[in-house]
């Protein structure tokens, strides 16, 4: 098994992504989209490469091996998942971004499973959630009433 740390696996769904988006991905495209600098872009795939999750490509960029693809795709469909359940929840938050990108590095393929099944639940059964929606707002109200603040 591949140790990972959460930085690597934000570069691998970055890498994954922008391959999916344009079909290649540069050091530069991936330094805009994480918002660091490139030798920053530079070291990590030194440390990805040394992993076996990215081969460097002269003069086209880099790619994801099998290996490091399908790392990249778990980590993209586990937030893919997790907006899904925030928006079928209508999870209000101002840091929605930073919050799915925090609980993706930390939930399992079972955890998503189960996050999956409870979407597709949801969705087929609007009048069960209409009750979670409201049954929510009641218990926040009780919160405000009691002086408790979310």
């Amino acid at each position: 098994m591949t140790l990972t740390t959460v930085s690597m696996e934000d570069y691998l769904e970055k890498i994954y992504l922008l391959i999916e988006e344009k079909g290649v991905a540069r050091a530069a495209d991936v330094a805009a989209a994480l918002e660091v600098l490139p030798s920053s872009v530079s070291k990590m795939l030194k440390k990805l490469d040394e992993k076996e999750l990215v081969k460097y490509e002269k003069y086209r960029g880099f790619t994801l091996t099998p290996k490091g693809s399908s790392l990249a795709k778990d980590i993209a469909d586990k937030h893919h998942v997790l907006e899904r359940l925030f928006h079928i929840l209508e999870i209000p938050s101002e840091n929605t971004y930073e919050e799915i990108e925090g609980m993706e590095h930390h939930i399992g393929k079972e955890t998503s499973f189960c996050f999956r099944s409870l979407i597709r639940f949801l969705e087929e059964n609007p009048d069960i959630r209409h009750f979670y929606l409201q049954y929510r707002e009641e218990q926040i109200e009780r919160l405000r009433n009691q002086g408790t603040r979310l």
